[in-house]
């Protein structure tokens, strides 16, 4: 299995330097990771480093928290789609989620889907599954899909657990090939790496201090 081409190697402290963010940049692609996950900060930079290799580049949009609001993500979704990146992460307004309020929470993903449509960009929606409940993770992703999303994501990998077994099985299962599936935080070794894939997982998200540690079949500490 070439794990790292299901890599989204997230590249997203708050506090990294431009320098720092070159170097991680730099060792994903040479790990052949699929795409390099960014800071909106970060995409200029990220776009001339990866030019010509075989990893693209993705971005967080509204992130970590999802709390924007409608017209802030479809500006940023705007912006990002014509900075050429190949993918947008999104968060989702989950807060809207646990109280009921789907209109919201569509209108949202919407907004950004067709930001990103227009200019042949995808959208991964991250749901923080773990501040929602299994019927709260169900909605979620029938809400995404209905909205256009092309990806279902479970975290940020800043709140919380990351991705779960359970949390996984239930988007796959509700998604049912309508959207993607991608698993995202905690994923710090190849045996569970390869688990998420051969659930059925598109894409996985994985902090870029990892990714070496789970190719050559390691252990990592990072946090994320």
């Amino acid at each position: 299995m070439d794990i790292a081409r299901y890599f989204d190697a997230a590249i997203l402290k708050p506090d990294m330097t431009p320098a720092e963010v070159e170097a991680a940049i730099r060792e994903c692609i040479e790990l052949r990771a699929m795409t390099v996950c960014v800071r909106g900060c970060d995409i200029a930079l990220a776009k001339k480093m990866t030019e010509g290799t075989e990893t693209l580049v993705s971005c967080v949009l509204d992130f970590p928290y999802g709390y924007g609001g409608v017209e802030s993500k479809r500006l940023t979704a705007r912006d990002y789609a014509a900075q050429g990146v190949y993918e947008i992460d999104m968060v989702m307004n989950y807060g809207a989620a646990r109280g009921g309020d789907w209109d919201t929470v569509e209108k949202e993903i919407r907004a950004v889907v067709e930001e990103a449509h227009a200019k042949n960009v995808g959208v991964k929606v991250i749901f923080e599954t773990s501040q929602l409940n299994a019927d709260q993770i169900r909605k979620a992703t029938e809400v995404s899909i209905a909205a256009g999303a092309d990806f279902v994501k479970t975290s940020t990998g800043f709140n919380g657990e990351g991705a779960t077994v359970e949390a996984v099985q239930i988007m796959l299962d509700t998604a049912a090939g309508r959207a993607k599936v991608k698993p995202s935080g905690g994923i710090r070794n190849f045996e569970t790496a390869k688990k998420y894939v051969e659930m059925g997982a598109a894409r996985l998200g994985v902090g870029y201090g990892s990714c070496r540690t789970i190719i050559e079949g390691g252990n990592s500490t990072e946090a994320y």
